[in-house]
């Protein structure tokens, strides 16, 4: 059992692009686990390791049980299906293992791999080996696209998926949420406030750093291009968030935004990040909002065909 909204562990320490603190991260994952978060989403790759670090010491720090999900994969470099091997990738297992100071992770994730990973049975395989050895507990995968979660949850090894679902990603709601759900897979939906636009407290100004993938990979240049604002073009985005900030004046867009993918009886826990402990207590409070009506549901949907579904639906 874990909790709804729990935590995305990229810009712990820092906002995007920023240099990592120790201090920040510490207070952010304190706050989260104090407001009954107890399961947090992290990777080998942010911030080049020191994300799971920061996770260790909190959980050698605390009583509580916390279930802690990471990810291996992106290290490969070039990020190609060759690189994919089991020797890679228990290298990779090893390695998070010692960052976070534990013996068993509680969920291992492929981070996003290339497609043609998930139609090689070899690397799934070696996770049914590392469990045997008491190394994972469970094995999970990032996906970018629908494609990707509908092959990855046909091994029986496979028991989460983590995929962008939020109000400008709705196409996982469709076929993949009713497979899942068949096979029991747990959801963890990642990207909620499609990096920060649902948020509806940036505009046509608003200006990122230079290491911000908001303004370096708005065109898919450094990974793909679905990570950054869910793929919608900014000024599409921005228009659309305008009509939804007419219609629900007055309440918090990204808590409402959150509210809208807990709807889903699908969805597991969604997993908005954090840079500090202020955010980390605005997301949590998501979860007590009294849910939408089938009127809100229907508007947003509106606003979703009117504005986001064409050309961004069948994209991923």
């Amino acid at each position: 059992m874990i909790s709804e909204v729990s935590l995305g562990a990229w810009q712990i320490g820092g906002k995007w692009g920023d240099d990592f603190s120790y201090e920040t991260a510490s207070a952010t994952l304190n706050a989260a686990v104090d407001r009954g978060v107890n399961f947090i989403d992290t990777a080998d790759v942010y911030s080049d390791g020191e994300s799971e670090k920061a996770v260790g010491h909190l959980l050698r720090s605390r009583s509580e049980r916390i279930y802690v999900a990471t990810k291996c994969g992106r290290r490969i470099n070039p990020h190609v299906n060759a690189g994919y091997t089991p020797e890679a990738l228990r290298a990779f297992v090893e390695g998070s293992l010692n960052r976070l100071g534990i013996d068993c992770l509680d969920l291992i994730q492929l981070h996003c791999p290339p497609t043609e990973v998930y139609y090689r049975p070899e690397i799934f395989e070696l996770f049914d080996r590392l469990r045997e050895e008491g190394k994972i507990l469970n094995l999970g995968v990032s996906v970018e696209k629908v494609e990707e979660a509908l092959k990855a949850v046909e091994y029986p090894n496979v028991a989460t998926v983590q995929i962008i679902f939020n109000m400008f990603r709705q196409r996982p709601s469709e076929l993949f949420f009713r497979e899942a759900q068949k096979r029991d897979i747990g959801i963890i939906a990642r990207v909620p406030l499609a990096s920060g636009l649902l948020s509806g407290r940036y505009a046509r100004d608003t200006v990122f750093t230079s290491g911000d993938h908001r303004h370096f990979n708005r065109d898919g240049s450094a990974f793909d291009k679905g990570e950054t604002f869910s793929g919608v073009n900014y000024e599409t985005g921005l228009k659309a968030v305008e009509v939804l900030k007419d219609r629900f004046a007055g309440t918090d867009l990204a808590a409402l935004a959150l509210k809208w993918i807990l709807m889903s009886e699908a969805v597991s826990c969604v997993i908005p990040g954090a840079s500090q402990p202020a955010q980390l207590e605005a997301n949590v409070k998501a979860a007590d909002q009294p849910g939408l009506t089938a009127d809100d549901m229907s508007f947003i949907q509106k606003v979703y065909d009117d504005h986001i579904r064409n050309p961004v639906h069948f994209l991923w």
